[in-house]
């Protein structure tokens, strides 16, 4: 599986995560980023080179994804992350048209691997939060620019298939339109975070796979072009 890299140097490997690769081995045994990541980092490196998992996405999402190449940076981003201090933003095609700016909160619960929606009161429970901006809508489907304020778990998808906007092809939580059989329309075209060595914001950026409608493309473009 092809993995377009976005930016590489001593600290740090950004790399653009296919849909339906895994983000670290499971028990499919099926490809994995951080394997494939020692592969590439091995031809040039010495033979078992440092890869640092500091986030996930979903296997059926793609998008941006930063990689740690040394144990210092890892500990680094791992600290921001668990901090929520990344800007991590999304492009979501979604069903039916949402309204135009909307923020939702609810609080999450995975129990024996499923994720729901449950009570504040729930033991179990974390808050989810984001926040998004219909972009634009063509016959029965929506681009959202998706902000997370909170991450969790599968949060974008059951948070929008609650209010009745499951994501395309997401069909674990209702989204019935033929979107890819690997792949769901979730994709984190944005990330920031604060460069582990030289302590400045980074943003890297990917452009939505191919296989996404020409409105979404041209819906999306100009939040690329703003920051490059």
């Amino acid at each position: 599986m092809d993995v377009p890299i976005l930016h590489e140097d001593a600290h740090l490997l950004v790399v653009c995560k296919p849909g339906g690769m895994l983000s670290q081995a499971d028990e499919t045994g099926d490809q994995d980023l951080v394997a494939w990541a020692k592969a590439y980092l091995g031809r040039t490196a010495r033979p078992d080179p440092y890869v640092g998992l500091v986030h996930r996405l979903d296997r059926p999402a793609s998008g941006v994804m930063v990689l740690a190449k040394t144990p210092a940076a890892a500990r680094e981003l791992s600290r921001q992350f668990q901090e929520r201090l990344p800007t991590k933003r999304y492009a979501a095609l979604v069903g039916g048209e949402p309204p135009l700016l909307d923020t939702c909160e609810d609080y999450i619960a995975k129990v024996d691997r499923k994720v729901r929606i449950v009570a504040p009161s729930d033991p179990q429970g974390k808050r989810a939060a984001l926040r998004y901006q219909r972009l634009a809508t063509q016959g029965n489907r929506s681009l959202l620019d998706v902000t997370l304020l909170t991450g969790r778990p599968h949060q974008v998808r059951i948070q929008l298939a609650t209010r009745g906007h499951p994501l395309l092809g997401d069909v674990r939580y209702g989204g019935s339109d033929a979107f890819d059989r690997r792949t769901i329309a979730l994709h984190c075209y944005a990330l920031e975070v604060e460069h582990p060595e030289a302590q400045r914001p980074v943003r890297h950026q990917a452009p939505l796979p191919e296989t996404w409608p020409p409105f979404a493309h041209n819906a999306l473009a100009p939040r690329l072009t703003l920051h490059s």
